[in-house]
C-alpha cells in the first residue's frame, strides 16, 4: 500500500495493529475518499467499529476482536478479572453473528486467560497480546499460502470476477480470495480482474478498488446485475468470493449476491472457487441453513451512504449474507488444501 501513515504488521499493511495500549484502524467506512486511522482504546469502541463495519472481513474482525481482550486488560488497571475478560468477549462477540472467525479467536483467547488464571497481571496481559499477535501473524501466513493454491487453479491470462472486499482491508494482511488475485498477478497469470460494486454497501466500489489501483492490478468495476451478462459474453474464466463461515457439509456463507453468482457461473460452466482460511471453516454448523444471516438497518439500502433514493415510505430487507450451496462450488481453497465438493470437515 502506498501510504507510510496507515498501519502495518510485520512489514505489511494491515487494517489494525495493537500499539501501546491500544488498536491502530484504518476507519473503513471513509474509503476511498480519505485513509483515517482511528485509535481504539476501550472494548466498547472496538464493538462499535466492528458493528459499524469500521472494520470487516471475517478474518479481520477475529484479529480485532483477539486485540480487544487485550484492550480489556488495559482497561482493567491493576489487576485482571476473568469475569470482566469473558463479558468483554460477549461484548466483542454480539457485535457480527455470521462471521465465525469472530468467535474463533475470542474463544482461543479465552482459553489462553483460562490457563493463566491467577497469574501476575503483566504476565497474563503479556501472554495474551502474544496470542493475538499470532493470530495476526498465522491468518497473514495462512492468506499467502491460500493465494498460492488458489493461483495454480487459474489459467494463464485469466480474467476473474470477484465480489465484495476479501483483500488485505478484509483480513490480518495480503488477502484470501484477493489474495488469489495477488497471486496470479505476482505470478504473471492474470490478465483482468472485473469487481462488482457490492451494494448496498459498494464494498467492492470504494474498497477492492482502492487495493486493485495501490497494486496496479487492472480492473473494472461493475454493477452486481450485469455479472450473469458479463458471463455470458465468454469474459470470465473464474469467479473468486470469500466466506464469512463455511458450514461442515461446505455450504458457504458471503456477502449478499455470492449466491447469485454462483447460480450464474454454473449455467456458463465457469468455475466457482470459494477462498477462506480454515479459521472460517464451522464444523459444529451442519450445513448452510443452520447458518445466523445478519440482517442490517433498511438504510443501507434505502440511503445509502446518507443519500437518500427510495421514496418516503418504502421499506427495505437488508441481509448482509446469503449461503452458496455446496454443490454450487467447484473448490473451497484453504491454506492447507483445495477441497472439492461433497466435503466433510470435522
Amino acid at each position: 500500500m502506498s501510504s507510510s501513515s496507515l498501519p502495518t504488521f510485520a512489514g505489511s499493511f494491515a487494517p489494525a495493529v495493537y500499539r501501546d495500549g491500544g488498536i491502530d484502524l484504518l476507519d473503513q467506512t471513509l474509503l476511498p475518499q480519505e485513509e483515517t486511522v482511528v485509535r481504539l482504546t476501550s472494548v466498547d469502541a472496538a464493538a462499535e467499529a466492528i458493528r459499524s463495519m469500521r472494520v470487516r472481513g471475517a478474518p479481520a474482525i477475529g484479529v480485532v476482536a483477539a486485540y480487544g481482550i487485550v484492550v480489556a486488560i488495559d482497561e482493567q488497571g491493576a489487576s485482571v478479572s476473568s469475569d470482566r475478560l469473558h463479558e468483554a468477549a460477549d461484548t466483542l462477540r454480539a457485535t457480527r453473528p455470521t462471521a465465525v472467525n469472530l468467535s474463533w479467536a475470542l474463544d482461543r483467547m479465552l482459553a489462553l486467560a483460562g490457563q493463566l488464571d491467577g497469574r501476575p497481571r503483566e504476565e497474563v496481559r503479556r501472554e495474551l497480546l502474544t496470542e493475538a499477535r499470532r493470530i495476526h501473524t498465522e491468518d497473514v501466513e495462512a492468506n499467502r499460502a491460500i493465494g498460492q493454491n488458489g493461483a495454480a487453479l487459474l489459467p494463464d491470462g485469466a480474467r476473474v470476477l470477484t465480489i465484495c472486499n476479501t483483500g488485505a482491508l478484509a483480513t490480518g494482511g495480503y488477502g484470501t480470495a484477493f489474495g488469489v488475485i495477488r497471486a496470479a498477478h505476482e505470478q504473471g497469470k492474470l490478465a483482468f480482474v472485473y469487481a462488482c460494486e457490492t451494494r448496498p454497501r459498494l464494498q467492492g466500489a470504494r474498497l477492492t478498488a482502492w487495493e486493485l489501483l495501490q497494486d496496479g492490478i487492472p480492473f473494472k468495476l461493475l454493477a452486481d446485475g450485469a455479472a450473469a451478462y458479463l458471463m455470458s459474453r465468454g469474459e470470465i474464466d473464474a469467479v473468486l468470493a470469500g466466506a464469512d463461515r463455511i458450514a461442515a457439509n461446505g455450504d458457504s456463507a458471503n456477502k449478499i449476491g455470492t449466491y447469485g453468482l454462483a447460480v450464474a457461473a454454473r449455467h456458463h460452466e465457469i468455475p466457482m472457487f470459494i477462498v477462506a482460511p480454515t479459521s472460517t471453516i464451522d464444523p459444529a454448523t451442519a450445513s448452510g441453513t443452520l447458518i445466523p444471516i445478519e440482517e442490517r438497518e433498511e438504510d443501507e439500502v434505502l440511503a445509502p451512504r446518507g443519500t437518500r433514493f427510495a421514496p418516503k415510505g418504502a421499506a427495505a430487507w437488508n441481509p448482509a449474507f446469503d449461503v452458496t450451496p455446496a454443490e454450487l462450488i467447484t473448490a473451497i481453497v484453504t491454506e492447507t488444501a483445495v477441497h472439492r465438493p461433497p466435503v466433510v470437515f470435522r
